[in-house]
């Protein structure tokens, strides 16, 4: 397989001009790089946070987040001994927060195995959790100057269309293919600069739809350009069809105007997310109808068994979607009204993984983006007060 490789990478790279490519590209980026607070110095620890926090998010959202985490956690040592329910409530919003817990875990590995100092070696680096072949990369190459690859889905299109490589870049291989291209072209007198700027290109230049192939400083090296028809690239097999759950919301309210919230589970999706009490509804909810009495019931028993309450769903008052990358959620708000005294009920519910919090109170969980929205629109008075 190696040796196939390496025929496949001498076919691609035959006549390519590599030291002018990275003369072309170098001196683009020293030039015209954006100004991010990440490149404000290379500490391994702020490329570290930069890049987890740009992983499936645009630069323009994260930018804001990573200044008032930085602000909070200005070393690793303050974000090591931090509360990991503080970490999510300043990631609150960003989304996919395992990387939020990964890092969290990982800084303290750092913390407590290599003195507080982030690894400067490929081995070291890829043993960090949440830690994988593009983020490696990135930490190495950007922070400590070594020439590792890193390669994510602006890299493998910008190359895709340079190169004219048609492998699809859905599939593992491809990207590993990719890495062994850039071993080969990258400049080892400034790597950092070199990865930067392939990803700086994709994000600015040679963007999906429309590349803007007038302004690029390296069309003369791009061969896609010269067929005419550089967005066939790169070549990607479809993603897997989302899937789509009816998601029912209780919102049960003492008649000291606190509202009932759970944490989520430890381990899976949004673990460790404080949420309103929520459950998949297994015959679904017809577009433009209410709860069926099956599902009425089904919320009543969930909200009994998982919290402690008894409450039945009283009015709907919001509806809203959120989607995740493999999965769709459609939450249908209800208001639910609880049976038994008040007393009964807060007692049932602090036996529970459960809690009871005033709307004030509430902007110090750390929500999904989903609940977030159901929070906000609580606190704005949509609710109807059963009291």
């Amino acid at each position: 397989m190696a040796k196939q490789q390496e025929v496949q990478l001498d076919s691609i790279l035959s006549s390519f001009e590599i030291e002018a490519f990275q003369e072309d590209l170098l001196y683009w980026f020293e030039r015209q790089q954006r100004v991010l607070p990440w490149r404000e110095n290379r500490d391994a620890y702020r490329v570290w946070v930069s890049e987890i926090m740009l992983q499936q998010t645009r630069v323009e959202t994260v930018i804001p987040y990573y200044e008032r985490f930085m602000a909070r956690f200005p070393t690793l040592k303050d974000l090591a001994e931090a509360d990991l329910e503080e970490v999510y409530k300043l990631w609150e919003g960003l989304g996919y927060y395992s990387r939020a817990r990964n890092l969290h875990s990982a800084v303290r590995e750092v913390q407590e195995s290599y003195g507080g100092t982030v690894p400067n070696t490929p081995e070291d680096v890829y043993k960090l959790k949440g830690i994988g072949p593009y983020t490696a990369g990135a930490i190495l190459s950007i922070a400590y100057g070594l020439p590792e690859p890193a390669v994510d889905g602006n890299v493998m299109r910008v190359l895709s269309r340079i190169l004219y490589i048609e492998d699809d870049i859905a599939k593992a291989k491809t990207r590993k293919l990719f890495e062994a291209v850039i071993r080969r072209i990258i400049a080892f007198h400034n790597p950092s600069f070199f990865n930067q700027a392939l990803m700086e290109l994709g994000a600015l230049i040679c963007v999906p739809r429309s590349p803007r192939c007038h302004e690029c400083p390296v069309m003369q090296h791009c061969r896609a350009r010269e067929t005419g028809n550089p967005e066939k690239l790169p070549i990607k097999t479809k993603a897997k069809q989302v899937r789509v759950q009816e998601m029912a919301v209780g919102l049960v309210q003492l008649p000291d105007d606190k509202w009932l919230l759970h944490k989520r589970p430890e381990t899976g999706l949004l673990a460790n997310l404080w949420e309103f009490p929520n459950i998949e509804i297994a015959d679904g909810i017809k577009a433009g109808e209410g709860l069926s009495n099956a599902a009425i019931e089904q919320l009543s028993r969930y909200l009994y068994e998982t919290d402690g309450v008894r409450a039945i769903p009283y009015e709907k008052v919001m509806q809203h979607t959120h989607v995740f990358s493999h999965l769709q959620w459609n939450l249908h708000v209800y208001v639910c009204k609880f049976a038994g005294s008040a007393e009964k009920v807060r007692e049932q519910v602090e036996q529970k993984r459960a809690v009871w919090v005033s709307l004030d109170d509430m902007e110090n969980y750390p929500f999904s983006v989903s609940h977030k929205k159901i929070a906000e629109a609580l606190s704005k008075g949509f609710q109807t007060s059963l009291f």
